[in-house]
């Protein structure tokens, strides 16, 4: 009698650069650990050798048809990217956002919480448990790469560098709309002496607003020196 079909995801590992390296090896051997322990599923690794030293020895940050081959996997599992002998505009064009770009990886979502038996600098700050979510839209802003360096035949001392941030309404609505609704499905833990979150701002507010030509709505808001008490 055979045990119940494992799900086996691909995933392609670019450890990358630094201490890419180390965080991608030591994330792989808990991830087998615990799809080990489940017994429901497993990992099928595949590593690429992508990064500055491979730029150094080939002059790209990633094979040519890299994208292509990315696309037989389930994810990416991604370490780290740059290293001082590379220029940055040419190791995080060349992989990091060239990968977030053309895949359209709009979302970083960050979790940041204290883990028991790890040390933190924020653990003593106050008695509250620290219990994250950022969320970071990932493929327009400054990721949008929008800009250069201009005038730099004036010579030495009048060259501009210019930088246009680009967001687009689609791009802000997903990232919006992502980030209330992960919200909605985490419990806030609250203290006895403070029943509900009490917003304390120099200026706060949030509402929602019509889409151009649409029945949906988006929240809105706006802040400075905004913070929530519990």
């Amino acid at each position: 009698m055979t045990g119940p079909t494992r799900q086996v995801f691909k995933i392609a590992a670019i450890p990358g650069d630094g201490v890419g390296q180390e965080v991608v090896a030591a994330g792989r051997r808990v991830l087998d650990t615990v799809a080990a322990q489940s017994g429901r599923f497993a990992f099928q690794w595949t590593e690429f050798p992508w990064g500055c030293e491979h730029y150094e020895w080939t002059g790209r940050m990633m094979a040519a048809d890299g994208l292509e081959a990315l696309q037989a996997f389930d994810a990416i599992y991604f370490g780290a990217v740059g290293w001082p002998s590379v220029p940055d505009h040419i190791s995080l064009w060349g992989l990091r956002l060239n990968i977030t770009q053309n895949f359209d990886q709009w979302a970083n979502v960050r979790p940041v919480k204290f883990l028991p038996g790890v040390l933190s600098p924020l653990r003593n700050a106050d008695d509250h448990e620290l219990d994250w979510v950022v969320v970071r839209e990932n493929s327009e802003g400054e990721y949008a790469g929008l800009g250069g360096r201009n005038l730099s035949g004036r010579g030495p001392g009048n060259e501009v560098a210019l930088q246009t941030a680009l967001f687009t309404d689609k791009g802000c609505e997903r990232i919006i709309r992502f980030a209330f609704d992960l919200a909605r499905t985490r419990r806030v833990k609250r203290s006895p002496a403070s029943p509900s979150p009490t917003p304390s701002s120099t200026e706060w507010c949030c509402g929602t607003r019509s889409l151009p030509g649409s029945p949906r709505t988006i929240p809105t808001w706006r802040t400075r020196a905004c913070w929530w008490t519990r």
